[in-house]
């Protein structure tokens, strides 16, 4: 009776003594390709070395609601409904609820499990020499099983480190969802309200085309224009309206899409049509050092590294022997009463070595393919650095080349608008003919909608930004430049 418990306290101290060998790589990350700075801030070419503010990153701060720093309620509204009903983000919380069980899952692991029953059997026994029977009796038996598997090795713990990792990949998915579906949906929004400026600004000129033609058959009446000038006017005239229905279909498509990230069916969200008044935002875009800790799938990816790390420690354990220590006891009673009574108490302590002598080479197959995962996430994270770093410095580039073309672009609109009324005073005049003003007008009429796409195009940019350095800082500013409101825009 006093073996038993010698026994579990000599095994409990060899646990404790093994208990610190862990096989396997200690993680470490490694490094990945890191420029000193931006080019796009670097490069005195570039023009805007004062115009980038420099950020003071804090991983643990609250990156804030980004986009207000557009300035725009509506879109304010609509970025309040994407967290409550956006499916793709539901998806990615519950697969982070499932990488957190799987942590309970690996921690088990390391207590002993036990397993518990009860039988009640009832019965008559005979005897073989004399044929009389015996006496009826009723049994009642409690066994309990304890088992417990060492971690002399750290296998449960390697498993445990893997696990953990690959939830904070999860988390980091999650991270980069939300991200997505935040700056998708931005994107989105400024291409509508780029469509509604488009749409008013086609409506707007086919009021003014229909002006003209009138204009023409008053002159047709008089016999100053030709046929011709009329039907030119006719067909400038429905080739517009042409356009116009087309920029209502895309914007029908684009309002579905957003209803679709606020997880509504489209019949469900109407966003009525505004004036462009946006604003562009002043952005902090910090060093190319920070990025490492801001964007959540490059977080990812550095945690899909120690996860696969660990995987190689829990491979190369199966190379060494497994203790596993047993402890038993049944409770065999005839009756409630004798059911404590000691000698009705059968016990037994005792300890399993194993060993693989032979598996055909399957522990090292499967220690080669651990490895050779680590080395697929480390090019993985590389390349999402590196990637990272590529879509920062294009929409720098775009915003600061955007900005040059919007300043021209605005340039050809006067002119194309100049050129319209220098044409319109010369038909009145006889001097010269209707084709000389549909020129005119299909000129100030692509001048226009070219400005307005390129103002799409530097909102989306702004976002694609933001997108592309993690997401916000909470330290944004309004830019004092801001694109002109609709109603300022002359039409031709």
């Amino acid at each position: 009776m006093r073996r038993g418990p010698l026994l579990l306290a000599f095994l409990g101290c060899t646990t404790v003594a093994l208990s610190s060998c862990m096989v396997g790589p200690n993680y470490q990350r490694p490094s990945a390709p890191v420029p000193p700075a931006y080019k796009e801030l670097s490069s005195p070419e570039s023009g805007q070395l004062g115009e980038w503010k420099v950020a003071q990153p804090s991983d643990a701060e609250f990156r804030g609601s980004w986009w207000e720093a557009f300035q725009d309620p509506q879109l304010n509204a609509l970025t309040t409904q994407v967290d409550i009903s956006n499916q793709n983000i539901a998806n990615a919380e519950a697969q982070l609820r499932g990488a957190v069980a799987a942590i309970r899952v690996a921690r088990a692991d390391l207590f002993p499990t036990v397993v518990g029953g009860a039988s009640v059997a009832h019965g008559r026994q005979f005897s073989t020499s004399s044929g009389a029977t015996g006496s009826e009796q009723t049994l009642y038996q409690l066994p309990l099983t304890l088992t417990y598997g060492l971690d002399i090795w750290g296998q449960i713990r390697r498993n445990i480190e893997a696990n953990v990792a690959t939830a904070q990949v999860t988390a980091a998915n999650l991270e980069t969802v939300r991200l997505s579906v935040y700056a998708t949906l931005a994107a989105s929004y400024f291409a509508l309200r780029g469509l509604d400026a488009q749409s008013q600004l086609l409506d707007f000129t086919v009021a003014a085309f229909e002006k003209a033609l009138q204009l023409t058959l008053n002159r047709y009446n008089q016999g100053i224009a030709s046929q011709v000038d009329v039907a030119q006017a006719q067909t400038q005239l429905e080739s517009t309206r042409a356009q116009a229905t087309d920029v209502l279909a895309q914007r029908a498509q684009i309002e579905h899409a957003i209803a679709i990230l606020l997880g509504k069916p489209p019949a469900e969200l109407t966003i009525p049509p505004m004036s462009l008044t946006l604003q562009l935002p002043t952005i902090p875009v910090g060093l190319p050092s920070e990025l490492l800790e801001r964007r959540p799938d490059i977080a990812a990816a550095e945690r899909q590294m120690a996860a696969a790390n660990a995987r190689i420690g829990v491979a190369e354990a199966a190379f060494y022997p497994s203790l596993t220590l047993t402890a038993a006891t049944n409770l065999a009673y005839s009756s409630l009463t004798s059911m404590f009574v000691w000698p009705n108490q059968v016990w037994s302590v005792g300890a399993v070595l194993a060993e693989t002598l032979f598996d055909a080479g399957r522990r090292g197959a499967v220690t080669e393919e651990a490895r050779a995962s680590y080395d697929a996430t480390v090019s993985v994270y590389r390349q999402t650095v590196l990637t990272a770093f590529q879509s920062v410095e294009d929409n720098l580039s775009a915003l600061r080349l955007l900005g040059e073309e919007a300043q021209q672009q605005d340039a050809a609109v006067k002119a194309a608008e100049l050129f319209l009324t220098l044409s319109l005073n010369r038909y009145r005049g006889g001097i010269a003919t209707y084709l000389e003003v549909i020129i005119a007008q299909t000129a100030a009429l692509n001048a226009e909608r070219t400005a307005i796409g390129i103002l799409t195009r530097r909102m989306t940019a702004a976002v694609q930004l933001i997108q592309a350095l993690g997401g916000g800082w909470g330290g944004f500013a309004p830019v004092l430049e801001s694109s002109r409101p609709e109603e300022e825009v002359r039409h031709p």
